[in-house]
């Protein structure tokens, strides 16, 4: 059975972030030029294939063995709750996921005397979970980008969104609530693969933990 290894990067913010960690630990030539289309990338020394793809469909690569590895958000894995193997934080990424309002929207005490109150937000389990935990009854609307409109045109009373700075809540005239859940990136291993090519798989597990924090596993 080949050693080679397959890791899946995000597409997006955590790219580059993601690219300087590799480097570290002696991928040194990895590089993926902004207007290249390809999709693999090999290192040839190292025996590893890359694979970009949208930070969504990480989990499921990883999951079903198409890719040994990958580097994706906690709050991705917390949505999708896929069955994969989460040795390290990298650290890098670093956002929060809060419930949010219009300024003049009911606070969640009024909320929970509601029949039911809408939320559009990426992250229907997590939200519906959230709301659950809180006694009010939610109908969720997911959307896949601009959450901030939903309140503004009335799709939805409030939002369930990331933030890093909460600019683009303010801008839109939204308050935040409460923080839901923090996130930042994670490593994710496949557990078959995890077994099949423990060696491999450890030792980058290693490299990565001592660019990170400058220490080797007890």
């Amino acid at each position: 059975m080949s050693s080679r290894l397959t890791m899946a990067l995000p597409k997006g913010r955590n790219l580059q972030a993601a690219v300087k960690l590799l480097r570290k630990i002696g991928f040194s030539t990895l590089d993926f030029p902004e207007a290249s289309r390809r999709l693999i990338f090999e290192d040839q020394d190292l025996e590893v294939d890359f694979l970009t793809l949208r930070d969504l469909d990480i989990p499921t690569y990883v999951e079903h063995g198409a890719a040994d590895m990958g580097i994706v958000g906690k709050d991705i894995l917390l949505e999708q709750q896929k069955d994969v193997y989460e040795p390290l934080d990298l650290k890098f990424g670093a956002c929060r996921l809060v419930l949010a309002k219009p300024k003049d929207a009911p606070v969640i005490s009024d909320a929970a005397r509601l029949s039911h109150i809408r939320v559009a937000t990426k992250f229907p389990r997590i939200t519906t979970e959230y709301m659950i935990r809180k006694g009010i009854q939610v109908e969720v609307i997911k959307l896949y980008g601009s959450i901030e409109l939903a309140p503004i045109v009335g799709l939805s009373e409030w939002i369930v969104d990331l933030v890093s700075s909460g600019r683009t809540l303010a801008e839109n005239g939204l308050v935040e609530v409460e923080e839901i859940a923090r996130a930042t990136t994670r490593l994710i291993v496949n557990r078959a693969s995890h077994k099949t090519k423990f060696d491999r798989v450890e030792s980058m597990i290693d490299k990565l933990r001592v660019a990170l924090v400058g220490q080797p596993r007890p």
